[in-house]
């Protein structure tokens, strides 16, 4: 019999079973079995639900009410840290779990429909240890326990047609783990998204690339910190606390704001805040049409570092500006073009290669479209959407024409150094490109993170370590963190400290599974260290996810440069049984 009805319901999910599995199996099983036996299935059972089905590394379950399922959820995840606190960090068992209250469909004894898929994806956007809820679920049980919600904004999920809002719950004890960010010693800023009240959503990208501008202005001036546009958009879309935004992203101030666009009309308002005391320093309001929109952001820029920097000069400012295209719209197309690039997709890198081209064709002296058409190339390459012979000549042509057409932008600098170590084999030229970009911006933790790059390839890893612990603090929450944390690895690993590369790579993998070169890098710390299981596993899981993975392939790629140093790591791969 079929039957619909409206219930809570909580997805449970283990984090990195296949590791623990591969490191200890029966150890890790008779762990779990504990946890579920004297912790899971009573939470479940105490708060009023029942367990609709076990998943072996994690269960589904029902609850009366969107209140009882978040008790469970925060007492399981208590429970649960405080039960595995004795084990090392990367031998604890966590659990992610997911909330959504909706329709369901019974069936044969199983829950199916959007009702349950949903709290499976959202099991999936929580942190490790973490909880994440939709918005109907927060509506129920926001007030009524004791325990904080982080709006998290519009979540699109897989095979979910709507976007979710969503929400990840903080309780107390976890809430206050999370240190503030000490403050830098010269004034520092975060530029949030600004509001788009257009009324139009395909406006969003034009919006997005109009704050990120100003904020590669503003990082520009010396006399400032400036908090990275990947991780100033992680508010992207929710109602924040301007004094909790400065405490996590550890900055003085904030500048927040919204564009309207109405035809060939802009007006863009912009305020900056205190954030330790809320107190506005500064608002205003600058009207105009499209073509005016530099000057537009020259003005707020202008403003903003007035304020912060009264000693500051128009022309230090003016100097860090890029030069504009001619054509607006190939501004617009190239603004596209970059939001699918970092979807890093096969069809995506697709789209934005089509749309930067059409960009060049409007305006061929826009370096940006040239740059950012290479990027997409190369990209394409790195993703195994095409192959070397088929990027690498268009690429290297358009990085050129890129370079030609301005010197004078940190990012066409910092994509050409990359272009041409990964396709001209010429690292030595990579990292003056790189030197240039951050002598223009030496708060560009994206130029930052690939001079990084650039650095290990070459064997110098101290160097490359504090760029990346610096592009870690100007981007606390980048999305691409996970990017970032294998370059440390990677850079300790080569050094000698193969203890906290291992740390490194166990935490590159928690943030980014399905990353291969994470397991890469913890299949080789791992043998290294003498955990042959857990190295085993790691290798296992890096062939699922790059096929025909070779050490030799490797060697071709990333250890031309400083070969005695990367031995290290390609000895690691051998012991943890990556073919030759």
């Amino acid at each position: 019999m079929t039957t619909r009805h409206l219930a809570a319901i909580l997805a449970v999910d283990m984090v990195g079973y296949s590791r623990l599995m591969g490191a200890d199996e029966e150890g890790t099983l008779a762990r779990l079995q504990a946890l579920r036996r004297e912790i899971i299935d009573p939470c479940v059972t105490g708060s009023g639900g029942y367990v609709v089905k076990s998943t072996g590394d994690g269960i589904l379950a029902e609850f009366p009410s969107a209140v009882e399922a978040v008790r469970c959820a925060l007492a399981m995840q208590e429970q649960t840290r405080s039960r595995e606190a004795g084990q090392a960090p990367e031998q604890r068992i966590e659990f992610r779990i997911g909330i959504n209250v909706g329709d369901v469909i019974a069936s044969e004894g199983d829950i199916h429909g959007d009702g349950v898929n949903i709290a499976v994806r959202l099991e999936a956007l929580a942190e490790a240890g973490g909880i994440v809820v939709s918005a109907n679920a927060h509506a129920m049980a926001a007030g009524r326990l004791q325990c904080g919600f982080e709006d998290i904004g519009e979540q699109v999920l897989k095979n979910i047609v709507q976007p979710v809002r969503a929400y990840r719950v903080r309780s107390t004890a976890h809430a206050a783990e999370r240190p503030a960010l000490a403050l830098p010693d010269k004034p520092s800023l975060a530029v949030l998204p600004f509001q788009n009240m257009s009324g139009d959503p395909e406006q969003e990208y034009f919006v997005d690339g109009l704050v990120e501008d100003i904020t590669t202005a503003l990082s520009c001036v010396r006399s400032l910190f400036v908090i990275a546009r990947n991780s100033a958009f992680t508010y992207k879309g929710r109602a924040v606390d301007i004094r909790r935004v400065g405490r996590e992203l550890g900055v003085r101030y904030v500048l927040e704001g919204s564009v309207r666009k109405a035809g060939s009309r802009l007006r863009i308002t912009g305020q900056l805040i205190e954030a330790a005391s809320g107190t506005h320093l500064w608002a205003n309001r600058f009207d105009g049409t499209l073509e005016d929109v530099f000057d537009l952001q020259d003005s707020i820029t202008k403003s903003v570092a007035g304020i912060l920097a009264p000693t500051i000069t128009d022309a230090e400012i003016e100097r860090a500006q890029r030069k504009r295209p001619e054509n607006l719209t190939a501004y617009d197309l190239t603004l596209q073009a970059v939001a699918l690039i970092f979807d890093f997709t096969p069809d995506s890198l697709a789209s934005a290669l089509k749309l930067a081209r059409e960009a060049i064709r409007r305006d061929p002296r826009y370096a940006r479209a040239h740059a950012f058409a290479a990027w997409a190339l190369f990209s394409l390459y790195a993703s195994g959407g095409a192959s070397f012979s088929e990027v690498a000549s268009e690429a290297l042509g358009l990085m050129d024409r890129a370079l030609r057409a301005d010197r004078s932008d940190p990012h066409v600098l910092s994509i050409a150094g990359i272009l041409h170590t990964g396709l001209a084999h010429d690292v030595t030229k990579g990292i003056s490109l790189h030197e240039e970009a951050l002598a223009l911006n030496p708060n560009d933790a994206w130029c930052l993170a690939n001079s990084a790059l650039l650095l290990l390839r070459a064997g110098d890893c101290r160097r490359a370590i504090e760029q990346i612990e610096l592009a870690m603090r100007l981007s606390p929450r980048d999305h691409f963190a996970f990017l970032m944390i294998d370059r440390l690895a990677t850079s300790h690993l080569l050094e000698g400290d193969v203890e906290t590369a291992y740390r490194h790579a166990v935490r590159c993998v928690q943030i980014k599974p399905d990353y291969w070169y994470g397991h890469a890098i913890l299949a080789s710390t791992a043998a290294l260290l003498g955990k042959e299981a857990e190295a085993t596993a790691a290798s296992a899981r890096l062939l699922a996810l790059a096929p025909g993975y070779t050490i030799a392939d490797r060697k071709g790629r990333i250890g031309r440069f400083a070969p005695e140093k990367w031995e290290v790591f390609f000895e690691g791969l051998r012991r943890a049984g990556v073919p030759e």
